[in-house]
């Protein structure tokens, strides 16, 4: 699969591009790939597609927001490009096309000017543990959702006589102007039902439990959004269906906490292991790693496993883990654990900034103990 190309780049617009700017941009490569300008180009076809996903993408903040940090992984599945027709981009953008090609509606003169109508969009939250977000997951979610029901028939609009679109003609001192809007009645689809089951609303759907796949990246943070496209409720009469929103909850690790790409662990040891050094286990993402505690560690010493922590969503890079070291203090000595340390406690070494006799600390250890 090739790799996306940037959304800003295929628009030709900068980064810091206004709203105005991004919509006048798309117009133009719009109407340069059109398919009515090319007919039967294929590659023009792709660059209209890709041209209306960038669009799509960029004129809306919340998800211009999305792109702008995590990039293509941010948009979850679908786009234009997988699994959108030319009908579905000009039921969304078709009043940018103006009357360049019919009323900006059309394809190729066959529909008439009445458009796709798009269903709304499904918004669900989803927990995933950080081994999920590690290595990114296939999740089946169940849904409630609204989808077109079986059997009905339809008929034109006759409020709009089946075009989609209601023509005023005013008369002013310039004379007779002419305005065109989507019919309120049937929201531009340019027909009705006729007939349908018992348990489908007036706009053909009925609302029925779904199980939809999803495939959510590595990396994802808490609270970001992921769009799936045409995977949310049914279009009013057998148009486009909406995207399913998904917002991403992250459950709490009972030893690692995360910060971005990075994980952190508290490591507690005794102090002996401290003073002589050891090599301990310690929990992480993946499992287990092992690590050296070298002779004399202080407290609050940080240990870094390079490559440990969580891919990045745009998939650059991997963060580390830390283990933060804490020296167990304990709280109840016996008799002969008391002696022991009392002892310790004369000792030059266990004196902060005090040098150490000649026979050193581990000398004298050994004296005490033998």
């Amino acid at each position: 699969m090739s790799q996306k190309r940037d959304y800003y780049e295929i628009l030709g617009v900068p980064k810091n591009a206004d709203e105005a700017e991004i919509k006048k941009a798309y117009r133009k490569m719009a109407l340069k790939y059109h398919p009515d300008k090319n007919p039967g180009d294929s590659e023009a076809e792709e660059k209209f597609k890709e041209a209306a996903e960038a669009y799509e993408v960029l004129s809306n903040s919340e998800k211009r927001a999305q792109y702008d940090r995590f990039g293509h992984a941010g948009m979850g599945q679908g786009g234009f490009g997988g699994g959108m027709n030319m009908d579905d981009i000009f039921s969304q953008f078709g009043d940018i096309f103006g009357s360049a090609f019919g009323g900006g509606g059309s394809f190729g003169g066959s529909r008439g000017g009445s458009r796709v109508v798009k269903g709304t969009n499904l918004r669900v939250k989803m927990k995933l543990t950080l081994e999920e977000i590690a290595t990114g997951v296939k999740k089946k979610i169940k849904v409630n959702k609204l989808v077109n029901a079986e059997g009905i028939t339809f008929k034109n609009c006759q409020t709009c006589n089946g075009s989609g679109r209601i023509t005023r003609v005013a008369q002013t001192f310039l004379g007779a102007m002419q305005t065109q809007s989507t019919c309120h009645v049937c929201q531009g689809a340019g027909k009705m039902i006729d007939k349908k089951p018992a348990d489908a609303d007036a706009q053909g759907l009925k609302r029925q439990e779904d199980v939809i796949e999803i495939d959510i990246p590595a990396g994802v943070d808490e609270g970001i959004q992921l769009s799936f496209q045409g995977k949310g409720n049914a279009g009013p009469f057998n148009g486009v269906a909406g995207d399913l929103i998904v917002q991403i909850e992250e459950a709490e690790h009972p030893e690692l906490r995360r910060d971005g790409d990075n994980v952190h662990y508290d490591a507690v040891i005794n102090f002996a292991d401290a003073v002589l050094g050891d090599s301990i286990e310690v929990p992480t993402i993946s499992g287990k790693a092992k690590i050296k505690i070298d002779p004399g560690t202080q407290s609050g010493k940080v240990l870094r496993l390079r490559g440990k922590g969580l891919p990045s969503l745009q998939g650059y890079s991997t963060g580390d883990q830390f283990v933060h070291i804490n020296i167990y203090t304990p709280t109840k000595l016996s008799k002969e654990e008391r002696e022991l340390v009392e002892k310790l406690k004369t000792s030059e070494n266990f004196i902060p900034g005090a040098d150490a006799k000649s026979k050193g600390f581990f000398g004298r250890m050994r004296d005490m103990f033998s």
